[in-house]
């Protein structure tokens, strides 16, 4: 079968295209990276020819097209069953699946207020009352997940999985801006920090230069989502 091939968008910032690219990095297959500069005229025009959101991640593998991170999740789970990205347990299970789609759909006030910016930190910020819910309904995710699951490992399921992809973004959140966050939360953040994978990631952020000012967070504001 064809080579893997996922379209992302600018490393940077791109939240949803990590998620889709740290699965086909994990999978430990030959993939080819597509990389389109959001916000821009040449975005808009490549991205037609991938997928029919305009959206990115998406992903091509043969006649498959998945758009979505986690459509893109369960498609390489299901190709490539020996990496476990979802645990056998029933009971785990059914906890990953859960927190994986609490987080693909909702603290909307995190998002908004929050965009995933690697390469800035941002420092004294306070929260407003949705986002600080939002923190810490994220950090009693992590540490309630890691007591109950994640003892035999360092990630929430002991080893790297399916929920840590889709929580991937919020590490970088939480870095960028500084939020809060238990002992627990702390030690999982340095975890995935110090993934090979998110390194890459991190690595590939760093060295792009361009900024998209809709992506910035404004420095004369001091309180995250107002």
């Amino acid at each position: 079968m064809s080579v893997l091939k996922i379209v992302i968008g600018n490393k940077r910032y791109s939240s949803w295209s990590l998620r889709g690219w740290l699965a086909v990095k994990l999978s430990g297959l030959d993939y080819e990276e597509i990389k389109l500069p959001l916000d821009t005229p040449e975005f808009y025009e490549r991205i037609k020819n991938y997928t029919p959101t305009s959206c990115v991640p998406v992903l091509h593998h043969g006649d498959a097209v998945v758009w979505d991170s986690l459509a893109i999740i369960d498609y390489i789970d299901r190709f490539c069953p020996a990496l476990k990205l979802w645990p056998d347990d029933m009971t785990a299970f059914a906890h990953a699946k859960a927190i994986s789609c609490e987080m693909h759909s909702g603290f909307a006030a995190l998002r908004n207020a929050a965009t995933m910016n690697i390469g800035t930190t941002y420092k004294g910020l306070k929260l407003s009352d949705a986002v600080a819910k939002d923190v810490a309904r994220i950090d009693a995710i992590w540490s309630e997940t890691r007591a109950k699951f994640g003892t035999e490992g360092d990630f929430l399921f002991g080893d790297i999985s399916a929920a840590d992809i889709m929580f991937a973004p919020v590490i970088f959140r939480f870095e960028t801006y500084d939020l809060p966050r238990s002992d627990c939360a702390a030690a999982y953040i340095t975890s995935m920090l110090n993934h090979p994978a998110m390194q890459s990631w991190i690595a590939d952020a760093l060295s792009e230069t361009t900024l998209i000012n809709v992506y910035e967070f404004d420095p004369t504001s001091r309180v995250l989502g107002e």
